[in-house]
């Protein structure tokens, strides 16, 4: 026993004296409380609906007014066009549009039956279905604030009308997304231990010797796990399409496009990780623990990013599968073109230059 009691002891100290440890042992578990505390929110509130009023009533503002007072929907940022309504949803600026036609106020006081429309975004299922349910309490509260009680509520319905997924598959909504993650962890994971593996095996002293500048090694790192990158984002994309079928119905060579530009900024990321460290494995470490449970909880994967508390609102503008998973998305469910996804892909373009220049900064051009 007191063999065993020094040998315990002499482990506590290399626990204690090592900060990779302490960081496991302390930063993670109250990090994935807080993360998963936080952004698991299965209340869908606040969803962005825009309203055209054809009518232009008292009426019809009233309405209005009733489903943006309730917690369950909120104003887009910009106003919306009439001319083409789905453009907001190609965009991702809102997951809904109310359509009041003209003669509602005069239905409403005579008693009439009318039916509004209601166009809804149906590449995230889960929204999509919260929208149905929520317009009809909304409405039916509208009806009856102007009722006596015991009245008969008129005949006003909603006509819902679901696009890019009428049938509300969960299949059309994850699996695209799942081609935003698998993509960043291999990339990120390949690359982590690139440079880090050189350490380890005393070849990068080799390197260090040859008549190139850092940012050159770093790319000449990059490129060719984009190729690798590129055809597994290829390959999950043939099986969601055949076994799952998740419709494609945008362009390819913009989808390749961004692909490129998103791909680059995750090597990146594992670029940066592998300058940092000195071993593989704790390179493989950081690169799980900065792209996997980020990309996962907080990119909009699963949950909602606007039903976050602000923080992590803030803390989403910095995980580039924020950006790709809108583009993805759009482009293969709703045939979204590059000028109303063109500020992703300048994003993601800011975060893999940013990347690539601290990794240059701190990537030694000398053996320590």
């Amino acid at each position: 026993m007191r063999r065993i009691r020094h040998i315990t002891r002499k482990e506590l100290y290399h626990i204690l004296r090592d900060a990779r440890s302490l960081a496991i042992v302390l930063v993670m578990p109250v990090a994935m409380t807080f993360l998963y505390g936080y952004a698991i929110n299965l209340d869908i509130e606040n969803i962005v609906m825009g309203v055209i009023d054809l009518d232009q009533t008292q009426h019809s503002r009233a309405l209005a007014g009733c489903f943006y007072h309730s917690t369950y929907f909120s104003k887009p940022q910009e106003e919306m066009d009439p001319t083409d309504p789905e453009r907001v949803f190609r965009e991702g600026r809102a997951s809904a549009v109310l359509v009041i036609r003209s003669g509602f106020g005069r239905a409403l006081e005579r008693g009439n039956s009318f039916s509004l429309g209601l166009t809804i975004d149906g590449s995230d299922n889960n929204i999509a279905g919260a929208v149905r349910g929520y317009a009809g309490q909304a409405l039916n509260y509208f009806l009856r604030d102007r009722l006596p009680p015991g009245a008969k509520l008129p005949g006003v319905i909603i006509a819902p009308q679901v696009l890019y997924n009428p049938d509300l598959q969960s299949s059309h909504f994850f699996v695209p997304g799942l081609v935003a993650i698998v993509l960043l962890m291999i990339s990120a994971l390949l690359t982590s231990v690139t440079i880090a593996r050189e350490k380890e095996t005393g070849t990068l002293e080799q390197l260090l010797t040859a008549p190139v500048k850092p940012v050159e090694i770093l790319l000449g790192k990059i490129l060719p796990y984009v190729f690798i990158a590129l055809f597994d984002g290829v390959l999950v994309l043939v099986f969601a399409k055949l076994v799952f079928g998740v419709p494609f119905v945008g362009s390819h060579l913009l989808l390749l496009g961004f692909g490129l530009v998103y791909v680059a900024t995750a090597l990146s990321i594992g670029i940066l990780i592998s300058s940092l460290v000195r071993t593989q494995q704790v390179a493989m470490m950081y690169a799980m623990m900065f792209t996997m449970l980020p990309s996962v909880m907080l990119s909009g994967f699963i949950f909602a990013v606007k039903n976050m508390p602000s923080l992590l609102q803030y803390l989403s503008l910095i995980i580039p599968a924020t950006y790709f998973l809108t583009v993805i998305r759009g482009v293969m469910l709703k045939g979204a073109g590059l000028g109303e996804l063109v500020i992703h892909g300048v994003f993601l373009l800011v975060l893999m230059a940013i990347m690539i220049g601290v990794a240059a900064a701190k990537f030694k051009t000398r053996l320590a």
